[in-house]
């Protein structure tokens, strides 16, 4: 992984000042320390930030085809870049280097933009083909490589992260009350709005055709799907019923994912939390690669969320080395927070984010620039509760036409004195996605914190706007899916591109240049489970059914019968005392008006009394979480947009934008 970032002249072909691009690089840096390149043209200028893994010796950005009219700058990876090569030297391409990147002006000399449905990996691409005046950006099918970009007057400028955006001086810093209200709604930003008014993000499986104005009339910037998630209809999926034919299937799939993405000319290590999906990648990545592959695990300070030891009896089972340990207690949570909202460039609720930022420093310190997880199992084969609540929940509907369970939602949330929604809301969101989700109750819990904590410009937002309707879905589709279907594409487009692939993954781990790797992500690993009858993924109450058959024969009975653990950090760590200076800074009653975003007298009455509720209750976990999302916006607010909230460092600029003759 590396970073890339732009600045293109949409009008004429007025040069870029070099120290423009020069800080947008700058900014970058931490995503590719290894190298630096530019690309620069009238009216148009590319860096990247190189963190070299592939071709250490000749992967050099940018990089062109044979006459160099196509020219590109490049983040991530392509997992089959070597049988590529081969395939583009048979068809007469001429290539002269080792690394990936190389790949793809050749691949758009053949197939211009389908060149992006032939990509295998994750990447974020910014494409220069000079015959035709034309700057494509195109991102990875499930959005693991991020890419932003904004429209100022007559300049378009991209990037990998929104600070390379800002660093340009051309940038302003403005806060989108959309986005906020989209990490109310989905504890994530599945995009394309962000958290900056103007600054979009190019969503997964997307590309942007930009054509300039000084050769084609007007200047023109479209957007383009090139592939979507999609599932048979219910009752069409795979038929095969014989678990053994499936599971050698599954496992040849799973070990040809490992494989490709254990390609590198440098070490590849392993995140290792205990789980079966992170197991199940160790074990197969030690049965292609051998015993030496590193482990790094988590231990947070709490019986209930500690995975070390299971962790520990993973790597000593497959015959790993034993997980190198980063500790994280309850005031590294709170330390590192800021850290990790300057990392994120968004407000960031899930605490558990900053333990993987601490993990992948610790990463880089031991001399490691990659490791695989297993991110995308989850989401493909429902890992998560929530689907067996649903399936309980179901069994209220049984009768058309009733939806009992409706009621019985309701009369829980007015028995446990929470707020909530009026009764055509869930209709209305159910529209958004085709049908039943079970989804909706899980982001629903954090949703019912807008009707505590909203200011009131902030109730105008979230009645004017539906974060649901912006996620894309092909509702034509949607609703010939079976329910759970339905639910994997949610997860797939919101909480893994939007949160897990962002906050969780990339950003965190390319703070500390750690490119991450994800082999449930493959794309064959994809098409098989979107296949596969929904019993295979839900067997009764056991949850991906098909890869604990899978682990039954790489891993111990206690691990492949693991159920799910939810690994966070505890959420009420920013309210212990004694209290942190920083929190209480953020959350006065002046910083909280001067912000506009929260009702600062209901903020500080539930911060005075939500600890007198059951510590289980729903109730207290709704609070808790809208307290911690509250904290995690108004640092968002410190870092880019005021720096006068708290006495923390603050990347928010000052003085007057820059402006290009």
């Amino acid at each position: 992984m590396c970073g890339i970032a732009g600045v293109m002249d949409l009008v004429g072909r007025r040069s870029v000042p070099h120290e423009i691009i020069e800080r947008m690089s700058l900014a970058l840096y931490h995503r590719g320390p290894d190298e630096e390149g530019f690309f620069i043209r009238p009216g148009l200028a590319m860096a990247s930030r190189r963190l070299s893994i592939v071709g250490l010796a000749d992967g050099q950005q940018p990089m062109h085809n044979e006459d160099k009219n196509v020219s590109v700058v490049f983040n991530g990876e392509l997992f089959d870049h070597v049988e590529k090569r081969v395939e583009l030297a048979a068809r007469g391409h001429t290539l002269v280097t080792h690394c990936d990147t190389e790949i793809i002006p050749h691949m758009w000399e053949e197939s211009a933009e389908g060149m992006f449905e032939r990509l295998r990996g994750q990447f974020a691409i910014a494409l220069w083909d000079e015959r035709q005046q034309k700057l494509t950006l195109g991102r990875d099918r499930f959005g693991i490589s991020p890419l932003y970009w904004t429209r100022q007057g007559d300049w378009l400028l991209f990037a990998s992260e929104i600070k390379s955006l800002l660093a340009s001086g051309m940038v302003p810093a403005i806060p989108d009350r959309r986005g906020i209200d989209h990490v109310f709604t989905f504890s994530a930003l599945p995009g394309p709005i962000t958290c900056f008014e103007g600054i979009q993000m190019l969503p997964p499986a997307h590309f942007l055709e930009v054509l300039p104005g000084h050769s084609h009339g007007s200047p023109s910037i479209r957007e383009r799907r090139y592939w979507d998630m999609d599932f048979p209809d219910a009752g069409q999926e795979n038929p095969e019923t014989n678990a053994k034919t499936l599971v050698d299937e599954f496992e040849h799939v799973m070990l040809d994912a490992v494989g490709k993405r254990l390609r590198a000319d440098v070490p590849v290590g392993s995140y290792l939390s205990g789980g079966v999906d992170s197991s199940m990648i160790l074990a197969l990545a030690c049965h292609l690669r051998g015993k030496s592959i590193s482990t790094y695990t988590v231990r947070v300070n709490d019986p209930k969320l500690d995975e070390l030891d299971a962790a520990s009896m993973v790597a000593k089972f497959i015959g790993a080395p034993p997980p190198v340990v980063q500790e994280f207690t309850h005031e590294d949570a709170i330390s590192t927070y800021p850290k990790l909202i300057a990392a994120a460039e968004a407000p960031v609720i899930d605490t558990s984010c900053a333990s993987l930022l601490q993990l992948a420093q610790k990463v880089h310190e031991c001399g490691q620039k990659v490791v695989l997880t297993g991110e995308g199992a989850d989401e493909w084969l429902v890992g998560y509760p929530w689907y067996k609540a649903a399936k309980i929940i179901g069994f209220l509907d049984a009768i058309p036409g009733l939806r009992i369970s409706d009621k019985a939602r309701r009369a829980f949330l007015r028995f446990s004195d929470v707020p909530q929604y009026p009764p055509s809301f869930r209709a209305r969101t159910e529209a958004n996605v085709g049908g039943p989700n079970a989804w909706i109750d899980s982001y629903g819990l954090l949703g019912l914190a807008k009707l505590r904590f909203y200011s009131d410009s902030m109730h105008t937002v979230r009645e004017s706007t539906d974060p649901w309707s912006t996620l894309g879905m092909n509702l034509d589709r949607a609703k010939k899916w079976h329910p759970l279907n339905r639910g994997i594409w949610v997860a797939g487009r919101v909480t893994l591109a939007g949160h897990l692939l962002q906050a969780k993954g990339d950003r965190v781990a390319m703070h500390s240049s750690v490119e991450v790797r994800y082999p449930f992500l493959d794309e064959a690993v994809f098409d098989f489970c979107a296949k596969l009858h929904p019993d295979w993924k839900l067997r009764g109450f056991r949850d991906k059914h098909l890869l604990r058959l899978l682990a039954e024969r790489w891993l111990p009975p206690s691990i492949y019968k693991r159920g799910k653990v939810i690994f966070r950090a505890p959420l009420d760590s920013f309210h212990l005392e004694p209290e942190p200076p920083y929190i209480r800074q953020l959350l006065s009653e002046d910083s909280l008006k001067r912000t506009g975003y929260f009702d600062a007298a209901t903020v500080q009455h539930w911060r005075k009394t939500y600890s007198t509720l059951r510590a289980t209750s729903l109730p207290r976990l709704s609070i808790e979480m809208g307290l911690a999302a509250v904290v995690a916006t108004q640092l968002w607010h410190h870092q880019y947009i005021d720096g006068s909230l708290c006495d923390l460092p603050s990347q928010a600029r000052t003085g007057p934008l820059v402006t290009i003759p």
